[in-house]
């Protein structure tokens, strides 16, 4: 899974922040794009793959290597297997390990192992936490608005600050998010995003115009939450 800090080229942030800026011309509101390669990092699910690899591994061990063999030692006489206790807990603990150390590199293996409500939570939680770590909730109007992308659960939220949430509704938001995901889903995201951007710049301006002595409160760039 590619990084937030490396989804988008130099040039594509570059022409975001400028579409942020001219949407911000019309408006009195802060738009504050966010870019998250994952919303939580779901502990749970990669011990949970942990277990199922060391049981897998632990019977593709069984079926290639275990045997009876007789006991050839002296005043001794019978059978034992070839992967006895100790093998076993041996195989059990390097393969939840593995496991464990796979889909922290792979995150995409941990995703069958989350349920959708999981997923849910983690990133209204890290929207939250995005919402006040880059100070769109201090906007001096409540004017702030978050786009919100996390790559590893392929999921977008729009977040306004109280005043915005008073004039727009979800239908609102569910346009600016169906621009983003036909820009994820056709290849061209940078474009998908700034199409939104200048959207959420049409919807503000209808309700917060740009007022005289209007400052840029919040900078114009694409955030990155790696």
């Amino acid at each position: 899974m590619k990084r937030a800090s490396k989804f988008f080229t130099e040039s594509e942030r570059a022409a975001i922040a400028e579409a942020v800026g001219a949407a911000e011309q019309r408006t009195s509101g802060e738009i504050v794009p966010v870019l998250a390669t994952a919303s939580g990092r779901y502990d749970r699910a990669e011990d949970l793959f942990g277990v199922i690899f060391s049981i897998v591994l632990l019977i593709a061990c069984w079926i290639l290597f275990q045997d009876i063999r007789p006991v050839e030692e002296d005043w001794a006489s019978g059978q034992k297997l070839v992967i006895g206790l100790v093998p076993v807990l041996v195989i059990v603990l390097v393969g939840f390990g593995a496991g464990v150390a796979l889909s922290t590199w792979i995150p995409y293996l941990k995703l069958p192992l989350l349920s959708k409500r999981e997923i849910e939570l983690e990133v209204d939680r890290s929207v939250a936490v995005a919402f006040q770590q880059f100070r769109i909730r201090g906007t001096a109007a409540s004017t702030g608005i978050l786009i919100y992308i996390s790559l590893f659960e392929h999921t977008v939220r729009i977040f306004g600050d109280d005043a915005i949430d008073q004039k727009l509704n979800q239908e609102d938001w569910e346009k600016v998010k169906d621009l983003i995901i036909d820009g994820m889903n056709s290849g061209k995201a940078a474009d998908g995003l700034r199409r939104a951007i200048a959207l959420c710049g049409d919807l503000l301006a209808e309700h917060f115009p740009i007022e005289p002595g209007d400052v840029n409160e919040l900078t114009n760039e694409l955030r990155i939450i790696d």
